[in-house]
């Protein structure tokens, strides 16, 4: 009976998000919105409780991080990143100084400890890659001058990632200075010689994982991820950053055949991930947290767009260009989930949840609106401005008989009077 009820209720929650995102793709813009929504209908204090499949859920929520980070290291070459951290860190400094001190400023304002001050800078500093990468997609600018800058702030985000969430974890876990100290070294050790070795031997590790066979192929790299992201966590280094590391790790064919393999298990477990977020979080507990979120929103997405623009003009790119960057990278999503679940599952501040939830939600939906409008408004607001400035000519009398005397319907086609 347990069995039967288990089947019934996941077999509606994968049917449901597959109607959700039909839905979101007629409407254009990412399912993540409605999936957490479907989550805090049906979870806590929602409207029908899911008891039977919480721990499957549970568990391909873990599973679903795993792969949208093993997939995102899939897109970078250990090359490319060593190439990002020497010509675009500055921007990533920028970056960082601009959209995490809001975060962090603002749990401090309510009355928040040092511990959640962290957890929130990394809630508003960290864009949602997989929204911008799909946003940049649907708009046709993939080959626009200003994507190597997003890409480059985007990759350099998710390196920062692989040192600050075993930051956070140790946090999280309350270990005292010497064993954070030891939890960030490791991540780092670790993290330095996978790319070491990705960058050295990359293409050995990729002759040895390839296969010619599909399903050997995506059973190869799929238990070589689950496998390294284990034991990356019992290290106390995040699963996600192990799984990250194994992406860029691969590179090739090798890199091209397990995204194609892995796509349709990525959207399926990422889907469940966002579910199950929203599933643990109360819907009463948004609206006390809503104004909030919808201020840091405001901000945040205004120092995104500082952020895009000022990375975007160092590179040299035109003023259209700069604007399109700031407005592609407003989007956040999976990451700040992702952290916000860290602090929901320790426990540290009741309201982290619902306020991490709004706060996606709000600049999730926003953000493919200020990728696609940001440099048409700045350019509308701009024309506006000169056209308020400039002075006046001083109008010329007309000369009797010129043809400023003439009607319109004096004139013959060809404008003679």
């Amino acid at each position: 009976m347990h069995s039967a009820l288990f089947l019934i209720e996941f077999g509606a929650i994968i049917l449901g998000l597959g109607l959700l995102g039909r839905v979101a793709g007629r409407l254009k813009f990412s399912p993540i919105p409605l999936y957490l929504l479907a989550g805090l209908a049906f979870g806590t204090g929602g409207l029908l409780p899911l008891p039977a499949s919480e721990e499957f859920v549970a568990i391909g929520a873990e599973i679903g991080v795993i792969l949208l980070l093993l997939m995102l290291g899939l897109e970078y070459t250990a090359s490319d990143l060593v190439s990002n951290l020497k010509t675009q860190y500055p921007a990533g400094l920028v970056d960082f100084t601009l959209n995490a001190v809001p975060g962090a400023a603002a749990a401090f304002l309510m009355g928040w400890g040092p511990v959640a001050a962290v957890v929130l800078a990394g809630v508003t500093w960290i864009s949602s890659s997989g929204v911008i990468a799909k946003v940049m997609g649907d708009l046709g600018r993939v080959g626009n001058r200003e994507t190597p800058v997003i890409l480059s702030i985007l990759v350099l985000e998710d390196l920062a990632m692989a040192v600050y969430l075993p930051i956070i974890t140790a946090l999280l876990a309350g270990v005292g200075l010497a064993a954070g100290s030891a939890t960030l070294a490791i991540a780092l050790g670790v993290a330095g010689a996978v790319l070491f070795v990705a960058v050295r031997y990359g293409r050995h590790i990729s002759r040895f994982v390839s296969s010619d066979d599909p399903e050997k192929l995506l059973l190869v790299v799929l238990g070589l991820t689950l496998l390294v992201a284990g034991i990356a966590q019992q290290l106390q280094v995040s699963a996600a950053v192990g799984a990250f590391l194994v992406g860029i790790a691969l590179s090739g064919e090798v890199a091209e055949g397990t995204h194609t393999l892995l796509s349709p298990l990525r959207d399926l477990f990422a889907a469940v991930f966002f579910v199950f977020f929203g599933l643990h979080t109360d819907p009463a507990s948004i609206p006390p947290v809503l104004l909030p979120a919808l201020a840091l929103a405001v901000v945040t997405a205004g120092t995104k767009i500082a952020t895009g623009y000022w990375a975007a003009k160092r590179a040299g790119i035109g003023v259209k260009g700069r604007w399109r960057a700031g407005g592609t990278l407003v989007a956040r999503g999976e990451f700040s989930i992702v952290i916000a679940g860290l602090a929901v599952t320790a426990g540290i501040e009741p309201a982290m949840g619902p306020l991490a939830t709004a706060y996606v939600l709000i600049l999730v939906v926003i953000g493919p609106l200020t990728a696609r409008y940001t440099e048409p408004v700045a350019a509308w607001v701009g024309s506006r401005r000169v056209a308020r400035s400039a002075p006046l000519p001083p109008a010329e009398p007309a000369r009797p008989g010129s043809p400023e005397d003439l009607s319109d319907q004096d004139r013959d086609p060809a404008g003679r009077a």
